[in-house]
């Protein structure tokens, strides 16, 4: 049966093996591309992002949102660094816009899951999100 198939696709078994595989990438690629596209909206991502009021944020999350109005110090750190916003759900900037900030978790023996991320400049709070799932959903923060 192989050298019909080869025939049909005018090569070598080894390069109908080359071709099934790239087929298969293909598919887990736009399976992958399918779901990501089910949960985060880059056109639009400012319509996916809910928010939430200082005022029902953990005591933890507003300590944080003081520290990065006052620019630190901060206790962990990498709290301040770039954060790619590779999950898409955040409006779309350039590389650098945003930042990320650790909100202490009491029960965690690392960092946890609870962040920040602010978008403009540092020491700005007016444009933060707050994500309690290590980034798979984001809240925007009114006053």
């Amino acid at each position: 049966m192989a050298p019909r198939l080869t025939h049909c696709f005018g090569g070598s078994l080894s390069s109908l093996r080359r071709a099934a595989a790239v087929a298969l990438v293909a598919t887990v690629a736009l399976a992958a591309g399918g779901a990501q596209a089910r949960t985060s909206q880059p056109e639009d991502a400012g319509n996916s992002v809910g928010s939430i009021s200082v005022n029902e944020l953990p005591r933890e999350a507003v300590g944080t949102l003081s520290l990065i109005a006052a620019g630190g110090p901060f206790p962990y750190e990498k709290d301040g660094v770039v954060f790619g916003n590779f999950e898409r759900i955040l409006p779309p900037h350039r590389r650098g816009y945003y930042h990320e900030y650790t909100v202490p978790t009491p029960s965690a023996h690392n960092r946890g899951a609870k962040r920040i991320v602010c978008g403009g400049p540092r020491k700005r709070t007016d444009n933060c999100y707050y994500s309690d799932d290590h980034y798979a959903s984001f809240r925007r923060i009114i006053d």
